[in-house]
């Protein structure tokens, strides 16, 4: 191998080994930290909800109640899946200001911004639990596991989640994940997501560190077995398993139609759903697959297809029952919302590269190696109306987290070790 490829690989190597064992030692600090739970503790209600007792197998069915003659009451108990590279940092800053607004309560991890993903999500892993405690809404990245969520919200909470296309995601995964996945470092040639899809059984370990970001991610994150074989009949199980216990999949390709029918399932105002665009890669960094890797791509992720194809007809047929006309009237409306308070709170009106974002607190998180994801400047002179609305559209994921009280100490030192080997 050429040198400058040799000492890349060693230099990455020893970055891995530093990570784990640095992970290993946070761990380790954070099982000594945290003081064991009591059965005996009292038990917290969100005030106006039903209590987190035992709940039935599968989620209550929810009617849509916009438009109905008797009108309807706004629903605060929501969990969201948050799926990875599907604009689910977007949906995560509507829900944010929602339970800010309302001032709800929030199930949030504990010293990270995940719930210990990639490990399957537990109750104790939530910031100040006790046993009986119960939430309004969960949103955090997680691996899920339906009866440990299903605890901690009432009954008649709404689970949604937000699908993409399979072999989209699996470009975007590849990109912002592939230096953290050490089977990757084999690959030498410029196009290195080409030169894996035409070989990938050749390159990939499902056993490898971070392997399942790069193989049907969809059907992980969702708690299932990535690795199964298509003809497997569990598979269309936990398809139809994911349509009984979710009341809403969104699409990331039809994210306005998506939004318009969670704000009607949901019986919210128009406000509650707008949005910018958060976590999104500058265009030069976002190559877009050709006809043959497009097809390859999606076979390789085959389970993430067949979830998809099944919710991309469900949503469809939703979008029928709610009405055409009325969604395309809805969408309209959602667009020219958004377009009024890019106006009113973007200076320049539009995202910016890392190094152009004036205001550390509007700095996103970037993959390692690379500062490839947008963000935001904030107008210095905004109306005392909308002053806070745009602050929190536009503030990203890690910042709106310690806004909310929660305790990140593992990113902010993982961000500092960052930030001093220049990563």
């Amino acid at each position: 191998m050429p040198l400058p490829q040799k000492k890349r690989w060693v230099s990455m190597a020893k970055g891995l080994v530093l990570g784990a064992l640095f992970t290993s030692f946070l761990l380790l600090l954070y099982s000594y930290a945290v003081p064991p739970l009591h059965a005996g503790l009292a038990s917290t209600t969100p005030e106006g909800t039903a209590p987190c007792s035992p709940a039935p197998g599968e989620p209550e069915a929810l009617t849509p109640a916009n438009g109905s003659a008797g009108g309807c009451q706004p629903r605060r108990n929501i969990v969201f899946m948050k799926t990875h590279k599907t604009a689910s940092s977007t949906l995560l800053n509507i829900l944010f200001r929602f339970g800010q607004k309302h001032g709800l309560k929030f199930a949030f991890p504990n010293g990270r911004n995940d719930f210990d993903y990639p490990a399957f999500f537990a109750r104790s892993l939530v910031q100040d639990y006790r046993p009986g405690a119960c939430f309004n809404i969960i949103c955090n990245h997680m691996r899920f596991h339906y009866d440990e969520v299903r605890g901690l919200v009432p009954p008649n909470a709404t689970f949604i989640t937000v699908l993409r296309d399979p072999a989209r995601l699996f470009e975007s995964s590849f990109h912002y994940f592939g230096s953290v996945v050490p089977f990757t470092w084999k690959l030498s040639g410029r196009d290195k997501l080409a030169e894996f899809l035409q070989d990938p059984d050749r390159y990939y370990d499902p056993n490898g560190y971070n392997a399942h970001y790069l193989r049907n991610l969809l059907f992980f994150d969702l708690g299932y077995d990535s690795g199964l074989d298509p003809g497997n009949p569990q598979v269309q199980e936990h398809i139809l398993e994911v349509e009984r216990r979710f009341h809403l999949v969104l699409l990331q390709e039809y994210f306005d139609e998506s939004l318009v029918l969670l704000k009607d399932l949901l019986c919210w105002e128009l406000e509650d759903v707008l949005y910018f665009k958060l976590n999104a890669r500058r265009a030069s960094a976002v190559p877009r697959l050709s006809g043959d890797l497009y097809r390859r791509a999606t076979a390789w992720n085959v389970l993430d297809a067949r979830l998809y194809r099944h919710f991309n007809a469900s949503f469809w047929r939703k979008v029928e029952a709610f009405g055409r006309e009325r969604m395309a009237r809805e969408v309209a409306a959602l667009r020219l919302a958004n377009e009024r308070m890019r106006r009113i709170c973007i200076d320049g009106g539009r995202a910016v590269d890392a190094a152009a974002i004036q205001d550390s607190a509007m700095q996103p998180w970037q993959p390692l190696g690379a500062k490839s994801i947008l963000g935001y400047n904030l107008k210095k002179s905004i109306g005392q109306r909308h002053a806070q609305l745009c602050r929190r559209m536009l503030t990203p994921e890690i910042q709106y987290l310690m806004d909310l009280g929660v305790n990140l100490w593992v990113t902010k030192l993982w961000k500092l070790i960052r930030d001093f080997l220049r990563w």
